[in-house]
């Protein structure tokens, strides 16, 4: 598929030109005739014979931004200066900042702050340890880890390069659940040294967010520092993404009319993310469902199955199909993908039942055209801010962390997640559904707030009923 211009690929083109009545429109005419979109044009100059503008406008990427200033160029009269990269601009010097939250006005506040008032409060978590959740900045803070090897849409460009990632999802998480989320690149792919490293940074934190680590390295990580860690870990490729999967196709089943145990689904990709999306589902009580990576669909008897991929053989694939991603689509009520891009076409999503579901999830491109997809789709829905439906973890991770930490968990469960996709299906009202509207925007303020309560309460309970366990055996 064809990108359009978008603001995240927006620049500034400084220019001077002539000052005759046609100017503007010349520069507008120009820029709309590479494929540009003008979205802002100041006039920051002027004087007797000509003027400074400043235009701004989307591109499609770094290829198109180069057409746009070229075309400019060529324009009689006109002089190109400067030309900036609006997002660049956005991310010079990093997108966090540390601040104080007290003032160090005098010596008063010097000697509360720091020696020797501090020595008391460092002398109540020696003898209490569960003091530090209320006087440090661990009470609200969770660590954002990576190595870099996953990086949506990117893959393995490694832990330095990976960092701007992790300082956006650092300013996601303070945007939306006020929570103070700092980024750990670390700079290794081994397991025991990753584990080793988040365990000795753990005492500072509430919570770790585990970010694109590959696959499955990712699994054996999660499953160690869950056991070794008296914080919750959560890995937001999985579990986020499985969530909001979940709550999208609760409330897209109520537009067409089904119900999730009687509707087929397949499944692409069966990484970290399509393992936790096919696990939420089953425990939600989806029954037939069909996964295909690479290799076709996975199936018991298929040769050379890898060990990882055992589990979803033996819990999948109801009919024992053995053919292709494509011909398992023939009549299948929902197409989920988290996979890679142009896996399916539209004349594919033809053959599925009516009433049919498609989320190609795959970013920046999806498993199929949207455009074409909704042409045979009654619902269509990808990871994309710039199609209906977009399917985004930043409508899950925060409002589980802040769950998580309101009711100081200690671990991250399927019933938790099961509480949170319901949640997040919630904010939209039956009467408010409909195909292009199955999952609310991620600035509605009831995304967090109902999430976040769900994930609490069921935390809280969860542990009430381990603490009873516990005194009666």
């Amino acid at each position: 598929m064809t990108s359009a211009p978008s603001v995240s690929s927006s620049i500034t083109v400084r220019l001077e030109v002539e000052a005759r009545p046609t100017a503007v429109s010349e520069l507008t005419t120009a820029i709309e005739h590479t494929g540009g979109i003008v979205t802002g044009l100041d006039v920051t100059a002027s004087h007797s014979d000509h003027i400074s503008v400043d235009v701004t406008c989307a591109t499609r990427g770094d290829t198109h931004a180069t057409e746009i200033v070229d075309g400019l160029r060529a324009l009689p009269g006109v002089k190109v200066g400067p030309v900036s990269d609006r997002t660049f601009l956005l991310h010079l010097g990093g997108k966090l900042r540390i601040e104080s939250k007290v003032p160090i006005r005098n010596r008063d506040d010097l000697s509360m702050i720091y020696t020797p008032g501090v020595a008391r409060v460092c002398q109540a978590i020696a003898k209490n340890p569960e003091d530090a959740r209320r006087l440090t900045i661990k009470r609200n803070t969770i660590a954002v880890v990576t190595d870099g090897t996953a990086v949506l849409g990117l893959g393995d460009i490694g832990p330095l390069a990976s960092l701007p990632v992790m300082e956006g999802k650092a300013a996601l998480f303070k945007r939306f659940a006020d929570i103070d989320a700092f980024p750990i690149a670390l700079d290794t792919t081994d397991v025991d040294e990753i584990v080793a490293a988040v365990k000795a940074i753990a005492p500072v934190f509430a919570g770790i967010n585990l970010e694109d680590i590959s696959a499955p390295r990712c699994f054996e990580i999660e499953r160690r520092l869950r056991a070794e860690l008296d914080i919750p870990v959560f890995h937001d490729d999985q579990h986020g993404t499985a969530i909001v999967a979940l709550a999208a196709l609760t409330n897209a089943l109520i537009v067409v009319g089904k119900n999730l145990p009687d509707v087929k689904i397949v499944l692409s990709g069966a990484g970290a993310a399509g393992t936790a999306v096919l696990k939420l589902l089953l425990a939600a009580g989806a029954r037939d469902v069909v996964v295909a990576d690479i290799d076709g669909v996975i199936h018991t008897a298929r040769p050379g199955l890898a060990d990882s991929l055992r589990w979803t053989a033996e819990n999948t694939n109801p009919r024992g199909f053995t053919g292709t991603l494509k011909e398992a689509l023939a009549g299948a009520d929902v197409f989920i993908g988290v996979s890679a891009p142009n896996v399916i076409s539209g004349d594919d999503v033809a053959t599925m039942a009516e009433g049919s579901i498609v989320f190609a999830m795959a970013n920046p491109a999806p498993e199929v055209d949207p455009d074409e997809a909704a042409k045979h789709a009654t619902i269509v829905g990808t990871g994309r801010s710039d199609f209906a439906n977009q399917i985004n973890n930043v409508l899950a991770f925060p409002g589980v962390f802040r769950g998580l930490i309101d009711a100081r968990s200690s671990k991250v469960t399927e019933s938790l997640l099961l509480a949170a996709a319901k949640a997040l299906a919630s904010v939209i009202h039956e009467d408010e559904l409909n195909p292009t509207y199955i999952v609310p925007s991620v600035f509605n303020p009831e995304v967090t707030t109902l999430v976040a309560a769900a994930v609490e309460a069921t935390a809280r309970a969860e542990a009430e009923a381990d603490a009873a366990h516990a005194a009666s055996v």
